[in-house]
């Protein structure tokens, strides 16, 4: 049976500048453990999510104290459960994925229970992008025609998609001929710093193996299987092995000439070197002021190439302007750098960095 949760005691309000609250969020400094302080960023994204699902049945308290812990328990490989706040899906595993509710729902029917209350528990997204094929080019009608002939192919596909986003709360279907799933989960609206119901850091499990291109907007995000996306859009916790974190450190700013091809591929040379494979690659130093957001992205979606489980850049000045940019609102940008700053979750070049307890390549 789920308990109340262990640390409500740091259970704060986040107050507006102008009167009012943005809403309630859980306080990692209000923990007063110098661990936390010298915990890697994305560590930290693990321990906040770990003490707002602290229900001591699912996420326990001795799993928030193994985080805590992260540099005597990481090399020890221990393992801790870990709830995403969102699961982001592509079709090719999408689809099974809507057929399995369906299911359960025809199930729950011949129960005798209420079939609706079958619905994804945390927000899923579903982009309709891996049925395109080019039969026509050349020509001006070129994209029409191809998108013809893909409704045509995946009417049924299609119409069972269409019928799932309108029959389940909490999903949204992409459909097809607006993007792939790379910029609807890493540059345009579906990417959530810190989610809204309790105030909290945005986890992201996607189907697609380039899932990290989300790490370079702050969000940590990597890729599974369609089992574990499953488990995860009902409300269930995924293990995971408490990852080591190799911290790279960029200094300096890229001469003329120099392209952000030239840049990913070096870094994944050296980071293919030294080996990362399941661990977390943290970017961090001056250097971080002077590379775009786009290139932080490009740099996050090689992590399968150099493979890291993540390639992670922390919340900066940048990572705000990108979201001012696409579109979200001055209230929404002030709420998640205000809930950053207070729970030391934000990057600040002006300030003293913290000495980050990990290796630093």
């Amino acid at each position: 049976m789920a308990a109340q949760n262990a640390f409500n005691t740091i259970l704060k309000t986040l107050e507006k500048p102008d009167g009012g609250e943005f809403g309630k969020y859980y306080c990692l400094p209000a923990l007063n453990d110098p661990r936390i302080d010298k915990l890697p960023y994305c560590i930290k994204i693990l321990l906040e999510s770990a003490i707002r699902n602290c229900d001591e049945f699912q996420v326990k308290s001795k799993d928030v104290e193994k985080i805590i812990d992260w540099e005597n328990t990481s090399p020890k490989q221990v393992e801790i459960p870990f709830m995403p706040a969102r699961v982001l899906l592509q079709d090719a595993t999408g689809v099974p994925a809507v057929v399995d509710l369906a299911c359960m729902r025809d199930a729950m029917n011949k129960l005798g229970g209420d079939s609706n209350k079958i619905n994804p528990l945390v927000p899923v997204d579903l982009v309709i992008d891996h049925s395109v094929q080019v039969d026509v080019a050349g020509s001006e009608d070129a994209v029409q025609a191809n998108m013809e002939l893909e409704f045509q192919r995946n009417k049924e596909r299609f119409a069972f998609l269409k019928w799932g986003s309108n029959a389940f709360d909490n999903m949204l279907v992409v459909p097809p001929g607006l993007g792939i799933v790379h910029q609807f989960q890493g540059r345009e609206k579906e990417s959530h710093t810190v989610t809204d119901d309790e105030l909290g850091l945005a986890w992201t499990q996607n189907t697609y193996s380039h899932t990290t291109m989300i790490d370079g907007l702050g969000v940590a995000g990597w890729g599974v299987g369609g089992i574990e996306a499953e488990a995860a859009m009902l409300g269930q916790p995924m293990s995971m092995v408490l990852p080591g974190v190799v911290g790279f450190k960029l200094l300096g700013k890229l001469r003329d000439g120099v392209t952000a091809t030239d840049l990913v591929l070096t870094v994944t040379q050296m980071l293919r070197k030294h080996g990362v494979v399941g661990k977390f690659v943290e970017f961090y130093g001056e250097g971080m002021g002077e590379l775009s957001l786009a290139d932080r992205a490009t740099i996050a979606n090689m992590s399968p190439d150099y493979g890291a489980t993540m390639g992670f850049f922390p919340v900066d000045h940048l990572t705000l302007q990108y979201l001012q940019l696409t579109g979200r609102s001055d209230e929404t940008i002030a709420m998640i750098e205000s809930y950053l700053r207070t729970t030391k979750m934000f990057v600040d070049y002006n300030e003293e960095s913290i000495h980050h307890m990990f290796f630093l390549l």
